[in-house]
């Protein structure tokens, strides 16, 4: 028996909108998000439904520390990410890093690839300006040039975005232009939910 299980059965997951105990986010809670989509000037973006109710509850039990909570969500994304998708997950910043102990966007995507057909590339990071919560819709529109991409050069492989939350799409589009930056291609972002 593995650690996980060890923990799951001494500490049962429970649903980060509802406190169902079996699962991070339960299939009641699920089937109540409606997917949703919306076009970005160079992305397409999938989600698993609006930025409200239920996932709204999830997402913010994940930014709490709720790892649970991510290995359930990747559950239910895992079918909107392409297969064989090569998936690159959008930083969070180092200080939320440390107050969380994990990156909740990097463990979505590590449970996607273990429950799917995909593979994870960490390779952009963080370099400049503070979280986009709680800025204003202006701010966060402005806000350009805050990530690199530090793992090995691209020769064209096209990746697939993941994060948690889109509101303005700012920092999706400025993840993009990092990784063009660095010879990738991408045209696809899959988020938990849209504001």
């Amino acid at each position: 028996m593995d650690i996980q299980a060890i923990l799951e059965f001494l500490f049962p997951p429970q649903c980060g909108a509802c406190d169902a105990v079996g699962s991070g986010f339960c299939t009641s809670c699920a089937g109540r998000s409606v997917r949703c989509a919306r076009r970005l000037p160079t992305l397409d973006v999938e989600a698993l439904g609006p930025y409200d109710g239920a996932l709204r509850a999830s997402i913010l039990a994940l930014k709490s520390g709720r790892r649970d909570v991510a290995r359930a969500l990747a559950l239910y994304l895992e079918a909107i990410v392409p297969p064989n998708a090569i998936v690159v997950p959008v930083p969070t910043t180092a200080a939320r890093r440390r107050q969380r102990g994990f990156d909740g966007c990097v463990l979505i995507a590590n449970c996607v690839a273990a429950c799917g057909d995909a593979a994870v590339l960490d390779g952009l990071e963080q370099v400049a300006g503070d979280a986009q919560r709680g800025r204003k819709r202006e701010a966060r529109i402005a806000a350009h040039g805050r990530f690199r991409w530090r793992a090995q050069a691209m020769s064209g492989e096209t990746v697939v975005l993941l994060d948690d939350v889109a509101t303005t799409g700012a920092t999706l589009e400025d993840c993009a232009a990092a990784i063009r930056g660095a010879g990738g291609c991408v045209d696809r972002a899959v988020v938990v939910a849209l504001a």
